[in-house]
Parts: C-alpha cells; sequence; structure tokens
C-alpha cells in the first residue's frame, strides 16, 4: 500500500522564542537543537559536547531551572546561559486530586491557552496522560475534548514541560549528591489527552525524544505509549522516529458505526488501518498493539460486535483494552452495563486476546478518559446538539 505525504494541518505552533526578550526556552529543544543553540550564543565549537552534556543534565535529570544553580559551569558561562536563555515549563493553573489519587492539572501554555494532564498512580506504577493539542479536530462523538475546536499544536517545550510540572508537584527530581534512587513516580508516559499526536507529529517526535534520552527524564520507549485515532500516513513514520509502543482508538467493528464515532474513519476505513497497523510491530520491534475499545450501550458492545473484531485483528499482536464510557455533560452515550462489558471481554479472552477492563479513574474530577476539556474551552452543548452533529 503506498501511502501519501505526511499530514499537515493549518493550525498554529508557537516558535521556540519567548516574548519577554527574546531568550529562547531550552525546554523541549533536542539535543541538536540544543547544540546549536549553544553555539549560536558564543559557545566555543571545542566545548560544546561537554557543555551540552552539562545542561541537559541539570535541566532534564535534576529538574533546575536557575542557571545560577549549574554549579559545574563557570560563573561566567552562567551569566552567557541566562542573556540568552531560559528553561520555564507551563503554569499550573490549578490542580485537583480525586478520591482515588488521580490528580488532574489544569495547564496554561503560550497565548493564555490551557490544556489538562492527569497522573493516575497505581500499585506498580504511575501513569502521566499528556496533551499534545489545545482541543481536538477528529470530533469523536463519545469524546469530551472533540466537543472543542481546535485552536493550536502545543510545541515540544510544551509537551515536555508537561511531564516536568508532573514531576515538580510529585517531587521526584533527585537531588545533586544524594544516593541514587530508581523509585519512579512518573513510570509511564501516555499521549492520550487533548489532541491527535501525530496531527501534531514533528513536536511529538522531538518531545519524545527528549523524555527518552537516557541522560535526562530517561524513560524507556517500552514506557511511553502513543494513542492515535487512526491517521494512517503517519503510522509507520511513528515507529520509525519514535518507536514506542502505539495504541488505536478503534471503537467500532463496521464503518458504519466507526464512521460516527471515529469520523476520521471515513478517510482511512477500518481495513486501510488495519493493513498499516499488521506492519507496525515490526518497525517498532513492539510487542503488541493495544486497541482502546469504548463500551458504549446499545451501540457497540454486542456479542456479535466482540466476535467480529477478534475477526478484525487476526494476525495483529495486540491487546483490547475496554474501556467503560465516562459521561460527561451532554454527551449522548450511556455506558454499557457490567454485565454486558464482561460477557464481551469473555469472548474477546476466549479468542487468545488480553482484555482487561480499565477501571475508571477521577471520575469525580472529570480526569478519566475521555472527559478532558480545557475550563476556558467548556461552552456546554446540549446532548441533542452533540448528537446531531455525530448523526444519531
Amino acid at each position: 500500500m503506498t501511502l501519501s505525504a505526511p499530514i499537515t494541518q493549518d493550525v498554529l505552533t508557537l516558535p521556540r522564542k519567548l516574548p519577554e526578550g527574546g531568550k529562547t526556552n531550552l525546554v523541549g529543544l533536542t539535543r541538536d537543537q540544543l547544540r546549536a543553540a549553544l553555539i549560536a550564543a558564543g559557545t566555543p565549537e571545542k566545548q560544546v559536547k561537554m557543555r551540552l552534556g552539562q545542561v541537559w543534565q541539570w535541566v532534564y535529570h535534576f529538574g533546575i531551572r536557575d542557571f545560577a544553580q549549574m554549579t559545574n559551569l563557570s560563573k561566567d558561562y552562567r551569566a552567557l546561559l541566562a542573556e540568552h536563555f531560559v528553561v520555564e515549563v507551563p503554569e499550573v493553573v490549578s490542580r485537583q486530586i480525586s478520591a482515588d489519587g488521580t490528580r488532574k492539572y489544569l495547564v496554561r501554555i503560550a497565548g493564555g491557552h490551557e490544556v489538562e494532564t492527569v497522573y493516575i498512580p497505581e500499585e506498580t506504577r504511575g501513569t502521566l496522560c499528556i496533551s499534545s493539542q489545545v482541543g481536538c479536530t477528529l470530533t469523536c462523538s463519545f469524546c469530551h475534548t472533540g466537543t472543542q475546536k481546535l485552536v493550536r499544536n502545543l510545541t515540544a517545550g510544551e509537551i515536555v514541560g508537561q511531564v516536568m510540572l508532573a514531576r515538580d508537584d510529585l517531587g521526584e527530581w533527585p537531588v545533586a549528591g544524594a544516593p541514587k534512587d530508581e523509585t519512579r513516580m512518573v513510570s509511564n508516559v501516555v499521549l492520550m489527552g487533548m489532541g491527535e499526536p501525530l496531527y501534531n507529529f514533528e513536536n511529538v517526535r522531538d518531545a519524545m525524544q527528549v523524555v527518552m534520552d537516557g541522560e535526562g527524564i530517561s524513560l524507556s520507549r517500552r514506557r511511553i505509549t502513543l494513542s492515535t485515532s487512526g491517521i494512517v500516513p503517519e503510522i509507520a513514520r511513528a515507529a520509525e522516529e519514535i518507536g514506542c509502543l502505539l495504541a488505536v482508538s478503534f471503537h467500532a467493528t463496521t464503518d458504519e458505526v466507526r464512521d460516527r464515532l471515529v469520523p476520521v474513519n471515513k478517510k482511512w476505513n477500518i481495513k486501510t488501518l488495519l493493513d498499516t497497523l499488521r506492519d507496525y510491530p515490526r518497525l517498532s520491534n513492539s510487542e503488541r498493539i493495544t486497541f482502546e475499545y469504548v463500551m458504549l450501550k446499545d451501540v457497540n458492545d454486542s456479542d456479535a460486535d466482540a466476535r467480529r473484531l477478534v475477526k478484525l485483528i487476526a494476525g495483529i499482536p495486540a491487546k483490547i483494552n475496554l474501556i467503560p464510557f465516562n459521561e460527561w455533560p451532554g454527551a449522548p452515550y450511556q455506558r454499557s452495563d457490567w454485565e454486558r462489558i464482561e460477557a464481551f471481554a469473555d469472548i474477546v479472552y476466549k479468542a487468545g486476546y488480553a482484555s482487561p477492563i480499565r477501571t475508571p479513574r477521577g471520575e469525580d474530577i472529570m480526569a478519566a478518559c475521555g472527559q478532558l476539556k480545557s475550563a476556558t474551552e467548556r461552552a456546554r452543548k446540549s446532548s441533542k446538539e452533540i448528537a446531531a452533529e455525530a448523526g444519531l
């Protein structure tokens, strides 16, 4: 199958220069970009490899934002850095903590826009769900974020910054000279927040290169999962240039239903998407693709749907995450009954696929899957309006 050229969208991505003083924010620069920036600021080429390593470690291993605290650099060089650069992450406007320990951050980025970031603590890991766009262009009818219009792409710095601000809040940065502690509160990152990551490919790629770098935040690519609704031309590229694990918002077993639930299916239908996914584990050396499947009462939750699902994905190393629908104001759907979800899961499991039922987390603070929507963009639509847009 021949894929078209990389997808582009007519959305604004802010430059790396900050408005105040024209200084460049180091957060989000890849190693190559940081090297070029240090040279442009006056770092001698003979020193740049050493300086790059030192600055990188201070920013991404220790989480230091003040150049004056980078004590293995000379005072003159610290002054040079302060003259040309800043180390800034997005502003946390508010933090809500759910009864189950889930934390939701309302985060303000350049231009006054807001996105949401969610931290989900579990017994053996801590997962951070980060956003890649302000709003979303896909208008998936079951998703609260999909009712918010796309405003702009996040920069690489704004994406990395979400990881850094969560580590700030959790007190996870190591202290220079202290005994090494391998405990990770943010052990996993999922690009499942606001936006479609593959419609902001370059910034997502650069951000994940920073997050995966072994001398900084140092998360393994197997600890990072990118969730896409099925932007076919960019899937192979994600395998080659990012190499993280892949999750697909699937949610239906016929094109008729998926066209309504995930409108991008009208552009790349189920067959086209699955043909592309069959190559992904080989390209990225991943173990399995995760198929996300939201359980909607009397829409996609029948035994026939379950049987079609396992037939469709035959031959793809996969697991199926069954997601009880998380309701939001005006939602045109209802959550499937628990007995129906379990019956669906049983069919999938007996066909040889792992079929965990995701425990809803953070529902009391609207932090669960499909509920994210920035506060300043929360203009409510009625369920009738949303259903009409979805063609229901």
